[in-house]
């Protein structure tokens, strides 16, 4: 099967979710990794590594795919190929199309050599993190593999890391209601994992709950980082568990010390206000975040992951937060959310424009590298981001501070 978007399954409606038709179309055209002459020597480019070290540039938040073609045990629920459920089908296209990827080869071989062609385009020295995920289990710790939409083995992502040292780092899932839950993480960190991986909506995990206490336990005394999705999500279908994402269900996991990096600074959609009286209003899930962070004992606790925050359903007060509270960014750090970089209706350069956070000439020339490195992309965008004269600052994306302890 060629790379294709089957647009028809979308429908009329799901189109006009869009503010307008993407201004660069809806698929990935997948270049060459290898930048043009012209645009590799562009000044953009060498002003996002000034004050970055290279060798501490570890990438946090970098989705590992994979259909299990290579014996490594990765798996797409068969739904999501299906056009029976056009939803979860057109999810997995955009997925693919954005790692130029076609599925009717070698989809784990593929998907990894393309990672390190994209790497290549970065500075030497640096590493991407591969993520682990793990099925949706039910309150009684047992895999719930209908509920669930892709895995990917912490084995396969150990594998892939030792395969290709100095490139990649890797992050395990552990669904915590496991009966085997601790022992699973003392195991991934004997095999060199440097940070579990929740999605706490997809998995039906309830941060708050008792049933997470010895895992939290656990990763405190092994002083290994949660790095957990909050806030509204949508990037797989979630029927009814938007609760779980609500980032104020992280302070348990804070108040047993545990060192929590809040995926996407939970900047989208709205959650209940645990801290007060039933019935009072909802609040923007960014802002209760924001509460978390501005409580002095999570200090050396609390950290936000700015991932997918320049995309089009993100960019806003939550950006224009984290770019002007600089008192945070010693706690931000970097990730791309790859392969989400290259599905190219979730990025607009005219919007960035339009709010004055990059202008004209920078919007060209970062448009013109991500159809060669949507990692690269990702990277130059956000080093490039202003707002009321404030930017990121390098320390966000030296982010080995946070794992290499």
């Amino acid at each position: 099967m060629k790379r294709r978007i089957f647009l028809a399954s979308i429908g009329v409606s799901a189109l006009a979710a869009w503010h307008y038709w993407p201004e660069d179309g809806f698929t990935n055209p997948c270049l060459s990794a290898e930048l043009p002459d012209t645009l590799a020597d562009n000044d953009l480019i060498a002003a996002a590594w000034e004050g970055v070290h290279a060798n501490s540039f570890w990438d946090c938040h970098v989705h590992l795919l994979g259909l299990g073609d290579s014996g490594g045990g990765a798996w797409v629920n068969p739904d999501m190929r299906e056009l029976i459920h056009p939803i979860l089908r057109t999810q997995y296209e955009f997925f693919l199309n954005a790692a130029c990827v076609d599925d009717s080869q070698l989809v784990d071989k593929d998907y990894v050599g393309r990672l390190l062609t994209y790497q290549a385009g970065l500075a030497t020295g640096t590493r991407l993190m591969l993520l682990a995920f793990d099925y949706a289990h039910d309150t009684d710790g047992q895999a719930l593999t209908d509920g669930s939409h892709f895995h990917v083995p912490n084995s396969y992502a150990r594998d892939v890391t030792r395969r290709h040292p100095g490139h990649f780092e890797w992050i395990a899932s552990i669904h915590p209601y496991r009966q085997d839950a601790v022992s699973a993480l003392e195991q991934a960190v004997g095999d060199g994992a440097r940070a579990v991986k929740w999605l706490p909506p997809s998995m039906n995990i309830d941060p708050a709950s008792p049933r997470c206490d010895p895992f939290y336990e656990a990763l405190a005394r092994l002083d290994l980082p949660l790095l957990s999705h909050a806030g509204l999500e949508r990037a797989v279908h979630v029927p009814d568990a938007q609760k779980l994402g609500n980032p104020l269900r992280l302070r348990r996991a804070l108040d047993h010390g545990v060192r929590v990096i809040v995926a996407h600074c939970a900047s989208m959609g709205d959650g209940e206000d645990l801290d007060a009286a039933p019935g009072k209003p909802r609040l923007a899930n960014f802002d209760l975040f924001a509460r978390l962070m501005d409580e002095p004992r999570y200090e050396g606790l609390l950290f936000g992951d700015i991932s997918a925050m320049t995309q089009l359903n993100r960019i806003g007060p939550a950006l224009d937060t984290v770019l002007e509270r600089d008192d945070w960014h010693h706690r931000l750090i970097n990730g791309s959310d790859y392969p989400l970089p290259g599905v190219f209706p979730l990025f607009s350069m005219t919007t960035m424009v339009d709010r004055g956070y990059i202008n004209e000439g920078e919007a060209k020339v970062i448009r013109a590298i991500r159809p060669h490195n949507p990692l690269l992309f990702d990277f130059v965008l956000k080093r490039t981001l202003r707002h009321a004269g404030k930017s990121f600052a390098p320390s966000i994306f030296q982010t080995r501070r946070i794992f290499d302890t």
